[in-house]
This record gives C-alpha cells, structure tokens and sequence, in this order.
C-alpha cells in the first residue's frame, strides 16, 4: 500500500526532519480549511488525507520518543 511506503520513509527520518514534517502537513491542513472556507478548494479528500498524514507523522514520532 502507498501509506505503508510512507509510514517506512518516515520511520528513516530523524527527529527534525519528522517535526519540519509535522510543521508543513499542519500549515497544509490550514491552507486547505481556509479554502473549503471559502469555497475555492476542488478536492475536499485531500484535508483526509493530510489529517491522516498528521497522525501518521505523529504516531512515528511518538515511537521514537518511547524507543
């Protein structure tokens, strides 16, 4: 699956690079909210999948923290 490809690159990041990640899916996320706010945004699967990504992003830095 695409996702499982994800989870693996970002296991392989460090811990700045898995927080600028975090950083940039969660300005993403508000970019995309501001636009369904105002009704310019197309594809309203995307905040899903950003969503998604956030908890992805959050859930890999989570176990290296426990690691």
């Amino acid at each position: 699956m695409k996702s499982n490809k994800y989870v693996e690159e970002l296991k392989g990041k460090s811990d700045a690079e898995l927080s600028q990640e975090l950083v940039t899916a969660k300005k993403e996320l508000f970019n995309l909210r501001f636009q369904n706010a105002t009704n310019q945004l197309d594809n309203t699967a995307r905040i899903k999948a950003v969503r998604k990504n956030i908890a992805r992003i959050q859930t890999v830095i989570a176990e290296k923290s426990r690691a």
